[in-house]
């Protein structure tokens, strides 16, 4: 009697807990959610001095609290599946187990408490609630396309280093120290800078002729975002023209 009994109540919390099909699985997992985005939440303005020195300890208490609840979480998570081991060493539970020591190292390693942002990770878990599996074919296409795409985007990303090197060591002679161009790796980041469209402004050409290899790699830059793109975006389809192809094969 005792062991129907023990049964139930493991068979309960586990469907409560590891399952998202039914209504009490569900609220579990968003108020799981819920107290995850807080206890980030927390963290982050924690880092806040002016916050921080005003709310310090309800934004401690707080994390203390939403801490406890994910111990508890996890030890339940354990004690309630059939095979303890494969979820400890799953993704999900080497996550689950990361996101829930940091406050508890605290006491040992000073600032330690910031890795809590790791829950941010267990986020993940939207993904079953919300059914998104079903978007998986997608996702398998996709990244069949970047795998197929490999070899292009080495040899792309291989010809942008070459120009990157080129134009960085062309404004290393052109600029010289005067204009921040101190050395050649230097002048490299500035060329990378340029290249992505990022353009920090912390090194800039102030010679005619450095100017001009500096509008060409700008205008290079936007041509640079779209090689990628496209060569991903043709896998892709390419993906799709088999995938209906082979449809019309079983049809």
């Amino acid at each position: 009697m005792t062991k129907v009994k023990v049964h139930n109540w493991r068979s309960k919390l586990h469907e409560i807990i590891h399952e998202a099909d039914t209504p009490m699985g569900r609220y579990f997992d968003v108020i799981l959610l819920i107290l995850i985005v807080l206890s980030v939440i927390f963290v982050m303005l924690e880092s806040v001095e002016p916050i921080d020195r005003k709310f310090h300890e309800i934004l401690y208490i707080g994390e203390w609290i939403i801490t406890i609840f994910f111990t508890l979480e996890y030890i339940l998570r354990v004690i309630t599946v059939k095979k303890p081991s494969r979820y400890i060493f799953s993704f999900y539970g080497i996550i689950d187990f990361i996101s829930t020591i940091p406050l508890y190292l605290s006491f040992i390693f000073v600032g330690s408490s910031y890795l809590l942002t790791v829950r941010a990770f267990r986020l993940l878990r939207i993904f079953r609630i919300l059914k998104i599996t079903r978007y998986l074919g997608e996702a398998n296409k996709l990244t069949k396309a970047l795998k197929n795409s490999r070899p292009k985007i080495l040899v792309f990303l291989f010809t942008v280093l070459i120009i990157a090197i080129i134009a960085g060591t062309l404004m290393y002679l052109i600029e010289g120290e005067e204009s921040g161009f101190t050395s050649i790796p230097r002048s490299i980041y500035w060329a990378i800078v340029t290249l992505t469209t990022v353009g920090y402004g912390d090194i800039a050409p102030t010679d005619p002729l450095g100017q001009f290899i500096a509008a060409i790699l700008m205008i290079m830059g936007y041509g640079i975002i779209a090689v990628p793109t496209g060569i991903v975006s043709a896998e892709y389809a390419t993906a799709d023209d088999d995938e209906v192809h082979l449809s019309l094969i079983h049809i």
